[in-house]
């Protein structure tokens, strides 16, 4: 599903890297949460390295970049809460709508 105009997958290739870093930088608190939180630094330290081979995985943190990923990345960086419908506001009313329409609410 690649019906997205030149300028849309531009706009996306100037915001996908501010997105990322947003998103890692909101994971690594999340991270700090669970090392200053309680219970053993075994289990600590365990529950972080599952949860970053988790993550890891996610378009919030890497991804291949191609335009016929395009749909695949946005809408998965949607539904892994690193972007929102707002970050979305300067893309093409065309787009905006696709994505609507398939992000999980």
């Amino acid at each position: 599903m690649n019906k997205f105009s030149e300028k849309d997958w531009k706009i996306f290739r100037s915001k996908i890297a501010g997105w990322q870093e947003a998103y890692m930088d909101k994971l690594n608190k999340e991270y700090i949460e669970i090392l200053c939180g309680d219970g053993k630094s075994s289990e600590k330290f365990w529950t972080l390295e599952k949860r970053i081979k988790e993550d890891k995985k996610d378009c919030g943190v890497q991804c291949e970049m191609s335009r016929s990923n395009q749909f695949y990345i946005m809408l998965s960086l949607l539904n892994e809460g690193a972007i929102t419908m707002e970050d979305l506001e300067d893309f093409s009313d065309d787009l905006k709508e696709i994505m609507q329409h398939f992000v999980r609410l």
